[in-house]
């Protein structure tokens, strides 16, 4: 679904946020993107639609070079919901937000308030309808601002920090919004700094430091790696730095543990 081939970028005060960035997503990937801040994470995924272009390299995006296309065509197959809400809100009240994003999308009256009634009942913001967005609060507004890309049904949906604001119960529902958009067959890529969201609910997570990515592979791989973990200023989950210390005393004891049900099985295989 997107591809991206050796990638630099160079920001105009002279930082070189990406270096050669190679990456591969397939259709109907969950991913997670992780690293320290100015790692390049939200440049590479600005390239996603078109909003950033490669200095160097190419990307695509199902087949079609960025290059070559318009933010605006990209914007129809990728959306992307960035850290600050803020960036994204400007109209009077949250109905008219939403129905802002259907418009540009030419669809019929009906088809635009069946839409819009979808998504305010699915993020939880059907008694907000008449707010202004900007009395909203912080997770409000993110959840405002994912509800007006998720209406126009993006094959690609990329979120910047979506848990940032949000309690567990929150939490708890986006994974479950983001797994069963997945299982319809959305293509969904997170960039995220929380360990323990990504640790639990992805199937792939892919770590960035210094404009290079320098780990890939399943969580329980990635995010037991002592050394990658520090080189992108991250810590590992607290299941994982439980079992570590155990395995101290414990030679036996499995480290590759980043789930707390995974670790009390593994103490509970011990007692038996």
């Amino acid at each position: 679904m997107i591809e991206v081939v050796d990638v630099w970028y160079r920001y105009p005060e002279g930082s070189v946020a990406l270096r050669g960035v190679s990456l591969q997503i397939e259709r109907g990937e969950f991913i997670a993107i992780m690293g320290e801040n100015g790692a390049g994470k939200t440049t590479l995924i600005k390239h996603f639609n078109g909003l950033l272009k490669p200095q160097r390299g190419e990307v695509f995006v199902d087949g079609i070079n960025t290059k070559e296309s318009s933010i605006a065509e990209l914007s129809k197959k990728v959306g992307v919901v960035f850290q600050n809400p803020d960036h994204q809100l400007f109209s009077s009240t949250v109905e008219e937000e939403i129905m802002f994003s259907l418009n540009n999308l030419n669809i019929d009256a009906d088809e635009a308030r069946r839409r819009m009634e979808w998504v305010l009942k699915l993020l939880d913001l059907e008694r907000y309808r008449k707010r202004s967005p900007f009395s909203l609060s912080g997770g409000e507004k993110k959840r405002l601002a994912l509800a007006t890309i998720l209406c126009m049904k993006p094959k690609v949906l990329v979120l910047d920090e979506p848990t940032m604001g949000q309690d567990f119960e929150q939490k708890m529902k986006l994974a479950e919004l983001l797994q069963n958009l997945v299982r319809k067959g959305t293509t969904v890529v997170v960039v995220t700094h929380d360990v323990e969201f990504a640790a639990m609910y992805f199937p792939r997570v892919v770590l960035m430091a210094r404009g290079r990515i320098i780990a890939d592979g399943v969580p329980e791989d990635v995010l037991t790696n002592d050394e990658i973990l520090r080189r992108a200023s991250l810590i590992p989950p607290q299941a994982t730095k439980i079992a570590w210390e155990v395995s101290r005393e414990l030679e036996d004891f499995p480290r590759k543990i980043i789930r707390v049900k995974e670790l009390y099985e593994a103490v509970i295989s011990l007692v038996r």
